[in-house]
C-alpha cells in the first residue's frame, strides 16, 4: 500500500535539492532569530515580545525540525521515523504561516507610529524582515513537505518501503551481490583413440631337412 511509505523507517528516494531547500530554511532561520532578537531588545518597556517572540520560537523549532532531520538522513539513516519528520514538518508549516502573518501586522502597526520616535521605526522595519523571510520560508517548507510526502507514497506503492518501525530497508544500506560467475565451460571430450592395427601373423618357415648323417667310417 501507498499509505505504508508514510509509516516506514529509512530516508525515502528523494532529489538532492530538497536537502538544499532544508540548508536554505536554516539560514532563514538564522536571519529571522536575529532580526526578532533585535526588535525585541529596542522594544520600549511594557510591551510583550508579540511576533517577535513567536518569530523567535518558530525559528528554533525549525532548528531542531530540520537540523536534526537532516543529520539523521546524513549520517544514521536507519534512524530516519518519516512519520515523526512527517508531524514536525506540519508543525513548521503551520508556526510560519502564523509568524510571518503576524509580523506583517505588527510591522504596519509599528510603522504608522514611526513618529513617534523611541525606536519604533526600527522595531517595525526588523518585524517587516521577518515578516518578508518568513513568507519565504514558509513557501520552502509547503515545498519540501509536498515532496516529501510525494516521495514516501511513490516508495511504499513501489513496494520498497516494506520495511517497519524498528526495521533498516535492506535495498538503500547494502551492497548488491555480485554478478555470480559464469560457470566453467564444458570441458570437450577427449578423442577416441584410435585401435592399434593388428599386427600381421609371422609367416611361417619350413624347418630345413635333416640332413643325414654322414658315416665316419667309410664301410670296409
Amino acid at each position: 500500500m501507498a499509505g505504508q511509505g508514510l509509516v516506514a523507517v529509512g530516508v525515502p528516494p528523494q532529489p538532492l535539492w530538497l536537502l538544499y531547500i532544508k540548508i536554505a530554511v536554516l539560514v532563514l532561520s538564522l536571519i529571522v532569530l536575529a532580526l526578532a532578537a533585535y526588535s525585541l531588545s529596542i522594544l520600549p518597556y511594557g510591551f510583550g515580545s508579540g511576533a517577535g517572540g513567536l518569530d523567535i520560537f518558530v525559528a528554533v523549532l525549525n532548528f531542531i525540525v530540520y537540523g536534526a532531520t537532516g543529520a539523521i538522513e546524513l549520517w544514521a539513516p536507519q534512524l530516519f521515523y518519516r512519520v515523526g519528520a512527517l508531524v514536525g514538518y506540519i508543525l513548521s508549516v503551520v508556526f510560519w504561516l502564523s509568524a510571518w502573518a503576524w509580523s506583517a501586522n505588527n510591522a504596519s502597526a509599528w510603522m504608522a507610529l514611526a513618529n513617534l520616535g523611541a525606536g519604533t521605526e526600527s522595531i517595525g522595519g526588523a518585524l517587516a524582515g521577518c515578516a518578508g523571510l518568513g513568507a519565504i520560508a514558509w513557501v520552502l517548507v509547503i515545498v519540501h513537505l509536498a515532496f516529501f510526502i510525494r516521495a514516501c507514497v511513490v516508495d511504499g506503492a513501489a513496494g520498497s518501503g516494506q520495511a517497519e518501525l524498528g526495521q533498516v530497508k535492506p535495498e538503500q544500506y547494502q551492497q548488491p551481490y555480485p554478478a555470480q560467475q559464469q560457470p566453467y565451460p564444458a570441458q570437450q571430450p577427449y578423442p577416441a583413440q584410435q585401435p592399434y592395427p593388428a599386427q600381421e601373423p609371422y609367416p611361417a618357415q619350413p624347418y630345413a631337412q635333416p640332413q643325414q648323417q654322414q658315416q665316419p667310417y667309410p664301410p670296409q
